[in-house]
């Protein structure tokens, strides 16, 4: 499912977050967003999601804008993973996946043995299926970050979106994780914290600085040496991987030398 954004911008207090952002997301894309802490990327994300109206601009999904679309309609066709997504405690992990079939059911249709088919196959999906009957409060934050993806996958979108997806995983599940998703076959959108994880599985990425974005396309192409020391202020060598991508080595920054010692206090 296509999605673009034309010129959005989000104010607040006077204060401009997004700056007139325009991106178009092909069909079946796995695009990223990256930028310093600051930069924007969860405020846009959220907008693209249809959860923040944007102050001006509009977002579309499939051609027609989002807030043409019901909460109901929008949330069969698209599922966000926030950063720190609520859940309660006293659910089981299978029945909080559980609650990413809510948009398909109603008083016509209710739960089914489909709906049950469903969320057995997104907890195996995340490799979570040893896991369906524990409680929630008894989870690690990554045992919690893969069953929020697993509720997401539950909704069966057409768009996913994606909020720094791989905070609290140990690196085996980062890497599993971001090739599942890619693996999908649908629109995928997620601000991404590591810029050789974007390299890896984007097909394009957007960065960002001061609301703004400075740049859209291929991971080699927009991930240069230049634009690494202007928009995040570090020194990387950016090589070619050999399969038409690219990675980062960064260079160790010089040692910092603290007008404090620690021994000087009493």
């Amino acid at each position: 499912m296509m999605l673009c954004a034309r010129d959005v911008s989000f104010t607040i207090d006077r204060r401009t977050i997004v700056d007139r952002v325009h991106l178009e997301v092909a069909a079946g894309e796995f695009f990223g967003i990256v930028g310093p802490n600051g930069s924007g990327k969860t405020t846009l994300l959220r907008m693209l999601a249809g959860l923040r109206p944007p102050s001006s601009g509009v977002v579309l999904l499939g051609g027609v804008p989002m807030t043409a679309l019901g909460r109901r309609d929008l949330a069969q066709r698209v599922a966000l993973v926030e950063q720190q997504a609520e859940t309660s405690e006293r659910l089981s992990a299978r029945q909080a996946v559980e609650l990413g079939r809510t948009p398909h059911l109603s008083a016509l249709t209710p739960w089914s043995r489909r709906d049950e088919a469903v969320v057995t196959a997104m907890i195996d999906l995340v490799g979570m299926a040893g896991f369906a009957a524990r409680p929630w409060h008894k989870l690690s934050g990554g045992e919690r970050q893969r069953l929020h993806i697993a509720r997401a996958l539950a909704q069966e979108p057409r768009l996913l979106l994606l909020d720094e997806p791989t905070n609290h995983l140990d690196i085996e599940h980062q890497i599993g994780l971001l090739a599942l998703v890619r693996a999908l076959g649908i629109t995928v959108v997620a601000v991404l914290h590591d810029l050789n994880h974007a390299a890896m599985f984007c097909d394009r990425i957007a960065v960002m600085q001061d609301g703004l974005v400075c740049a859209v396309g291929p991971p080699p192409e927009i991930l240069t040496r230049d634009r690494l020391a202007g928009v995040f202020n570090v020194d990387a060598r950016v090589e070619n991987d050999g399969e038409g991508g690219c990675f980062i080595r960064y260079t160790r920054p010089c040692p910092v030398h603290p007008r404090v010692a620690f021994g000087d206090f009493p």
